[in-house]
């Protein structure tokens, strides 16, 4: 089996992701980073999801992005919060983390040069997402363009690929691609504002987006509220 990276951030997109790209024959080294976000539910809950799903390895990096702040994630700003059909943030919102995603697939690059895989996942999607300018595929297929420019593996060996497989795919669709693959979406955190038993909000953007795909599906929301 050939080796890849997968990104397990502990929510729903990333558990799809990594069991698609062990479908697809890899053996997967799953790679969550602990960056200062504002709980760690999510980080149990990728590590939940990479014994669960199979992970050949499972390893947690710790950047301190808490330390620039700029985010509501990572910073003493709160996370927007919508009450019924209250109008949503305009433009890029308070929950971006800058460059969070640059960095969290550098390190994945690295991995994947060390373990002389040619292949890394993540689970961004340009579809049902908040505006953040790090999950588009014009993102993706640059950083693809900068791993092969920048790595021994790129300029000497078989190349890097970067894959985005739910792209381009809504909330509905993964949900339904993640039930065929067997992925177990109670064992995942999404919330923004999880407490420490994981348990979501139900009112900030990644609640919202979540709780609306699994009824566009048409499948009950395993999701544990607060």
């Amino acid at each position: 089996m050939k080796n890849a990276v997968a990104l397990v951030s502990g929510g729903m997109d990333s558990a799809v992701v990594l069991a698609l790209a062990r479908e697809s024959g890899y053996a997967v080294h799953a790679l969550s980073v602990r960056y200062g976000q504002r709980h760690t539910s999510e980080l149990d809950a990728a590590d939940r999801v990479a014994r669960t799903l199979g992970a050949a390895s499972h390893k947690t990096v710790d950047v301190d992005l808490r330390s620039i702040g700029g985010s509501a994630l990572t910073d003493d700003i709160e996370v927007p919060v919508h009450a019924g059909d209250a109008p949503e943030e305009a433009g890029i919102p308070v929950t971006y983390v800058p460059a969070r995603n640059t960095i969290m697939l550098s390190l994945a690059l690295g991995w994947a040069e060390v373990l002389g895989a040619a292949d890394i996942f993540c689970g961004v999607n340009a579809v049902d997402y908040s505006g953040y300018p790090d999950c588009r595929p014009a993102f993706v297929e640059a950083f693809e363009r900068l791993a092969n420019l920048a790595t021994k593996a790129g300029v000497e060996g078989a190349g890097i690929r970067v894959h985005a497989p739910l792209m381009r795919m809504g909330k509905d669709e993964i949900v339904r691609e993640g039930l065929r693959l067997g992925v177990d979406f109670g064992q995942t955190v999404s919330c923004y504002r999880a407490d420490a038993q994981g348990r979501a909000c139900g009112r900030c953007d990644a609640c919202r987006l979540r709780a609306a795909g699994f009824a566009a599906a048409g499948v009950a929301d395993p999701t544990r509220y607060a």
